[in-house]
C-alpha cells in the first residue's frame, strides 16, 4: 500500500484552508491527507525535526519527498486536475517553478496579514506548549 499524499497547512488561515479544499488531486494521486499544522500529528513532528518553519509555507509529503513553500505549491499545481477557474489560475501560476518562487513570498505575506487582521497567532513552534482549548459549556 502506498502512503497518501500529505499536505500540511495552516488550518486557521482562511486562504490556506480554501486552497487545500479547492485542489482536485484525488484523480491524479489517489488518497490525500490534509493535515492542520496547528494540531499534533506525527507528520508535523517530522517536518519540524527537519527544521522547516510551517509559518513560512505549507508542506507536501509525497513518495519520500518533503516539499516546502513554493516547491510544495509547484508540485500541487503539477498534480491538480483541471476544474474551476480559480484552480486553473493557481495551476498556471505555480506550474513554472521560477514563477512559483517569485510569487510565493507575496502569498505568504498575505497569509500573515490575514492572520493578524483576524487576531490569530502564527503556528506555535511546539504544539505541546499550547494549552488545550476549553471544553464547551
Amino acid at each position: 500500500m502506498t502512503e497518501p499524499l500529505r499536505i500540511l497547512y495552516d488550518g486557521e488561515c482562511p486562504f490556506c484552508s480554501a486552497y487545500v479544499r479547492m485542489l482536485r488531486l484525488r484523480k491524479s494521486v489517489g488518497a490525500v491527507e490534509l493535515i492542520d499544522a496547528r494540531q499534533p500529528h506525527p507528520a508535523v513532528d517530522r517536518v519540524r525535526a527537519l527544521g522547516l518553519d510551517l509559518n513560512q509555507g505549507m508542506v507536501v509529503l509525497m513518495n519520500g519527498e518533503v516539499l516546502h513553500g513554493d516547491a510544495a505549491m509547484h508540485r500541487l499545481a503539477l498534480l491538480s486536475g483541471p476544474s474551476a477557474t480559480l484552480n486553473a489560475a493557481f495551476a498556471w501560476l505555480f506550474r513554472d517553478p521560477g514563477r512559483a518562487r517569485r510569487v510565493y513570498p507575496a502569498l505568504r505575506a498575505g497569509r500573515n496579514l490575514a492572520l493578524r487582521l483576524l487576531g490569530r497567532q502564527p503556528i506555535p513552534a511546539d504544539l505541546r506548549a499550547v494549552p488545550a482549548p476549553a471544553p464547551p459549556e
